[in-house]
């Protein structure tokens, strides 16, 4: 894969759509939306930031990305749960490995909407996009040890576990023990086929 791919697509991110939720671009009117779960310290506990502490830094926050769409260096989309006309968290990818055709996925939610499948379906959008669009070889997700339910969305879109790195991350002052799961695109392709 190609870094000028990456470029083309992410600096005109496309719409992914789905019965209950669509996918777009980050906007500065969702600042609210994305104040109400990127506030909360239980959203935080196993991600790599730490709360937003007020909606003027959630505000800036947005700025900055749109910033980094027109240059095609950010690769998550705003998830909008259609039902309610509300954006609900984002989902992407964190980064490339362009020479392995590899990519990395991460996704956060409002924790008014856990338990409802949201995030397997924003996931598998996202693993569409990757293998048909982008033609990538290899998709991964990672999640800290003890974050139970982010490895269950990622076995539940069809990634399999592979095991944990050992304090291989620094985060919030503190080395973490970080699940790894992926999904081939052969396997995808076969469960496409089921």
């Amino acid at each position: 894969m190609k870094k000028e791919l990456i470029y083309r697509v992410f600096s005109r991110l496309p719409e992914l759509y789905s019965d209950r939720l669509t996918l777009r671009r980050l906007e500065e009117m969702d600042a609210p939306d994305m104040y109400e779960y990127a506030s909360r310290p239980d959203v935080t506990r196993y991600l790599t930031w730490k709360p937003h502490p007020d909606r003027a830094y959630t505000r800036d926050y947005l700025k900055y990305i749109s910033n980094r769409y027109s240059a095609g260096m950010f690769y998550d989309w705003a998830i909008v749960y259609e039902p309610d006309c509300k954006m609900i968290g984002t989902c992407g990818f964190t980064c490339f490995h362009c020479t392995s055709d590899c990519a990395e996925v991460g996704y956060v939610i409002n924790p008014d909407y856990w338990g409802r499948g949201i995030a397997s379906e924003a996931l598998e959008m996202i693993l569409r996009f990757g293998f048909s669009e982008l033609k990538l070889h290899r998709i991964e997700a990672r999640f800290m040890q003890g974050n139970e339910p982010s490895r269950h969305v990622m076995e539940k879109a069809g990634m399999t576990f592979e095991g944990y790195l050992r304090e291989a991350m620094l985060i919030k002052d503190n080395y973490v023990t970080v699940g790894v799961c992926s999904i081939l695109a052969s396997e995808w392709a076969e469960r496409q086929t089921k």
